[in-house]
């Protein structure tokens, strides 16, 4: 079973920035797929980003590119999510979420329905 471990959520003003963690193990298979969802009180959950293990290929939502950057260590099993620019809207439970990546699966259809971490605070003061 893949297990998930998050850190770096917290408090930053508008503008400044954060940096989540998720560092998965329990993985079979050789190719996988790690990423961020969030959801916000009232809200639906909503993807961020997603990035393979197999040929670093990296997706975001598209109102986030630019300002979300999503990275591995060499290892590809501990995943960055750096956060800049900051705004109150990106107040959310940030959730990693990760499972293997067969050919025919997309990043994103991997995650979603994969192992989910606990969940991370990011709140974000105008």
């Amino acid at each position: 079973e893949v297990q998930l471990v998050e850190s770096g959520g917290g408090l930053v003003q508008a503008g400044g920035s954060l940096r989540l963690s998720c560092t998965a193990s329990g993985f079979t298979s050789d190719d996988y797929a790690i990423g961020w969802f969030r959801q916000a009180p009232g809200e639906e959950r909503e993807g961020v980003s997603c990035i393979s293990s197999s040929d670093g290929g990296t997706y975001y939502a598209d109102s986030l590119k630019g300002r979300f950057t999503i990275s591995s260590d060499n290892t590809k099993t501990t995943v960055y999510l750096q956060m800049n620019s900051l705004k109150p809207e990106d107040t959310a439970v940030y959730y990693c979420a990760a499972d293997s990546l067969p050919r025919d699966t997309s990043c994103w259809a991997s995650i979603l329905r994969g192992y989910w971490g606990q969940g991370t605070q990011v709140t974000v003061s105008s």
